[in-house]
């Protein structure tokens, strides 16, 4: 177990993660979950548990204390909110306090408040009409983490207890991955989650498993000479490096049980090459894990859910694995 409590975002107010955490804490000695501390308004959450007849507890508290209340109550970093939140109604007014519960977070992990970071899920819409300038939650993470003027670059890895794996490219159209799709951005990702291997997961010669991005490979040119012209030549390069990486493989033969117990994690390259089988083997208990930045960050591989919010039914799995691997990842490091 972590020495220090993990930091939990609030996300969209008016989306599902207020009541997941209420629902992780209820569940938090059957799922035997670490110390966790809720960064946002208490009323909201106060107002929320009523709503749906939940008995929780909660106590604001700083980070010193949020590790001695766990067990008896939810403890909560308190921030000020607007009022009236309705759950499945995504408000303007409350971005400003979303984006505060994404800043306290990153302060209280680089302080060493907090052992990680755990992100409830938000709205960048919602953001955007507040005059959020970045492109999602990940990026703004990295400017928040960057030093000199110079910020990290992020990797996206999704991850359940079989599989691993991280899209080269992510949320781009696929006729424009080929394009995209360059050497060096393989090589530097291959670098990040080897690195974040080692350092967060205890894997001390991580092995990777690199997909083509043709069928079969390319087929020796006969599909396209994207794998020969740009993705083996990265292979070749981490393995100069003394990174253990293999491909390109066909993809398809790629994530069946057999394969995955010869790689620690796979690169894709682009994102539904990654996405399609962490969803088919994992849909409900996936994590997103951000490598890459100066402290841990994982999410629960889902939205906001605005359709359910408010209603008591949404699942907490992925939340709840979402602090698990956290945790693991800080006892690790």
């Amino acid at each position: 177990m972590p020495a220090k409590p993990l930091a939990l975002t609030q996300g969209d107010p008016a989306g599902i993660g207020p009541e997941l955490t209420l629902r992780a804490w209820l569940e938090r000695r059957e799922r035997a979950l670490s110390p966790f501390a809720w960064i946002g308004d208490p009323g909201h959450l106060a107002d929320l548990a009523g709503r749906l007849g939940w008995s929780v507890p909660l106590r604001t508290c700083g980070w010193d204390d949020a590790g001695a209340v766990f067990d008896a109550a939810l403890p909560v970093i308190a921030l000020d909110g607007p009022a009236g939140v309705e759950p499945g109604r995504p408000d303007p007014a409350t971005a400003l306090g979303t984006i505060a519960s994404i800043d306290r977070a990153v302060a209280a992990a680089e302080a060493g408040q907090a052992s990680a970071i755990v992100t409830n899920p938000i709205t960048k819409s919602v953001l955007y009409k507040a005059g959020f300038k970045h492109p999602g939650h990940t990026e703004y993470l990295a400017h928040l983490a960057a030093h000199g003027g110079v910020a990290p670059r992020p990797v996206m890895m999704l991850w359940c207890e079989t599989l691993a794996v991280v899209p080269v490219t992510i949320h781009e159209p696929l006729r424009l991955v080929p394009e995209l799709l360059t050497t060096a951005l393989i090589v530097e990702t291959g670098r990040i989650v080897a690195a974040g291997l080692r350092s967060h997961f205890g894997i001390a010669s991580p092995r990777l498993a690199v997909a083509g991005l043709n069928p079969h490979a390319g087929e020796n040119g006969a599909m396209g000479h994207e794998d020969a012209g740009v993705v083996a030549p990265a292979v070749a390069q981490l393995r100069a490096e003394g990174i253990d990486a293999l491909g390109p493989y066909p993809a398809d033969t790629l994530f069946h049980a057999r394969a995955r117990a010869g790689y620690d994690a796979a690169l894709a390259m682009y994102h539904d090459q990654a996405l399609i089988p962490i969803k088919t083997i994992a849909f409900d208990e996936g994590v997103n894990v951000t490598l890459g930045l100066p402290f841990i960050r994982t999410s629960p591989d889902h939205g906001t859910a605005f359709d359910i919010a408010g209603k008591g039914i949404a699942r907490p799995d992925s939340l709840c694995a979402a602090l698990k691997l956290a945790a693991r990842m800080a006892d690790a490091s």
